[in-house]
């Protein structure tokens, strides 16, 4: 996982990759098929790991908790300095035509994160914790939006207080 995370998916060579676990080649083809099956079970290690915050913070009580919670946790993920960025950005930033079924993979898991917080923004308006007009699509969107801009800005060296004046400017632009 760290491999693909700080060299993306394209950039990790194969000698890298079973130098990092200590595995041969033909131990890494028979335990895992091949480099896009392994980089699947990376980004499933990512999901369950780093990123469990995400999970987390759709348990927060509020819709506002939930946003700032995700917003908070992909600004301090993307700063640690344990971790280079965001992986489901990073890891396929610079694919080419080869490489097409895992930038879809990461398309596809990043619209499947954005499906679980429009569901659960559109649970607070059932509950009416959005206002009535409150647009959870729409929402959904500008955090995943915001989420993704982070990892740029932090790819590109921001710091985790100027990300964390971001969630802030971005709070301030919640409804209700």
């Amino acid at each position: 996982m760290q491999v693909f995370w700080r060299q993306g998916y394209e950039g990790a060579s194969l000698s890298d990759l079973t130098k990092a676990m200590g595995i041969n080649r033909p131990s890494l083809y028979a335990a895992f098929g091949d480099k896009e099956a392994l980089f699947r079970k990376a980004l499933d290690r990512y999901d369950n790991g780093p990123a469990a915050y995400i999970r987390q913070a759709l348990q927060e009580p509020t819709a506002r908790a939930v946003a700032e919670r995700l917003l908070l946790g992909a600004a301090d993920l993307q700063t640690d300095p344990r971790h280079p960025g965001c992986l489901m950005v990073q890891g396929a930033l610079a694919c080419g035509d080869a490489a097409d079924p895992v930038r879809r993979e990461l398309i596809a898991r990043r619209k499947n994160g954005e499906a679980a917080i429009r569901r659960r923004l559109q649970r607070a308006k059932a509950e009416g914790d959005l206002p009535g007009d409150a647009d959870p699509a729409g929402l959904a969107l500008y955090i995943a939006t915001i989420v993704r801009g982070m990892a740029v800005e932090a790819a590109g060296g921001a710091t985790r207080r100027e990300l964390r004046r971001v969630v802030q400017t971005a709070m301030r632009a919640w409804p209700g």
